[in-house]
């Protein structure tokens, strides 16, 4: 989330390598491995959180193309690639669809320049989450979004990376006022459980990052304040949109979710 890099530093961790470490992926060093460990170790089930937010995300995605007429997106903090990224979930129904990535990690970047020589419908814009105007007015984001037309801004698993002093109703606001009537947003966020793993969690985070900002149901809601929460509301992220009942619920009709997939909160809002 800091500024832009122009070299990889394997020395200090990386939220986004954490992530991809946490999802099986490749590209992280030792350092990210060993904060990863922490979770995987010290916190035993805490690696759903990752794959139950990376899912929604995916059907936020699906849900916005197969319901919607929007077709460009903004993906604020989007990290590594994975087998699904949004322009990928997007382009297989609606293959005029438009994304623009944001985020500062170095790595990230490297990942996607390579994707700009594949796909000349997305874009990478390294500039930090909490500029919004700075992201707004890049000319890649010119060049690709119109902002006449309806656009979805995906905060997945980011606005917990903003502490309260950085203002992320602000964040959220700026981009609001932005899009037209129509556009969508989703959001994904740790959801504080006020319980002994939300509470380890968040000081792991703190004490690798610096920051970290686990927040209630009400306090996620609020970040979205002007827009029209769509149902379900903000519920656990296994929760939002389950496609089939193996997916979140068991057969008898009952939610079956561990305490840490849980506590990541899903919910999406539209522009009235």
């Amino acid at each position: 989330m800091t500024g832009e890099s122009s070299s990889i530093d394997s020395t200090r961790p990386s939220i986004a390598r954490v992530y991809d470490y946490l999802l099986g992926g490749k590209d992280n060093y030792a350092v990210d491995r060993e904060i990863g460990d922490v979770f995987k170790r010290d916190l035993p089930g805490s690696v759903a959180i990752a794959f139950a937010n990376r899912a929604a995300l995916t059907r936020a995605v699906r849900e916005i193309v197969g319901t919607t007429g929007v077709r460009q997106f903004i993906d604020l903090g989007s990290g590594l690639p994975t087998a699904d990224n949004v322009h990928q979930v997007a382009q297989r129904r609606a293959p005029e669809a438009r994304v623009v990535y944001v985020d500062t990690d170095p790595q990230v970047l490297v990942h996607g320049r390579a994707l700009l020589e594949e796909n000349d419908r997305t874009r990478v814009v390294p500039v930090d989450v909490r500029d919004p105007e700075g992201i707004r007015n890049h000319p890649d984001t010119r060049e690709l979004i119109d902002f006449g037309r309806p656009v979805a801004v995906m905060f997945s698993a980011i606005l917990h990376h903003v502490n309260d002093d950085e203002d992320p109703a602000g964040i959220v606001r700026y981009w609001r006022e932005q899009v037209p009537s129509g556009s969508h947003f989703f959001v994904s966020h740790f959801r504080s459980g006020n319980n002994p793993e939300t509470a380890e969690a968040e000081k792991v985070l703190q004490a690798t990052f610096g920051r970290g900002r686990w927040r209630t149901d009400a306090e996620i809601a609020a970040l979205l304040d002007g827009l029209e929460i769509l149902e379900p509301g903000i519920v656990p992220a296994p929760l939002w949109h389950a496609e089939a009942p193996g997916e979140a619920w068991n057969g008898g009709g009952e939610p079956e979710l561990t305490v840490w997939e849980r506590l990541i909160a899903a919910g999406m809002a539209r522009k009235p």
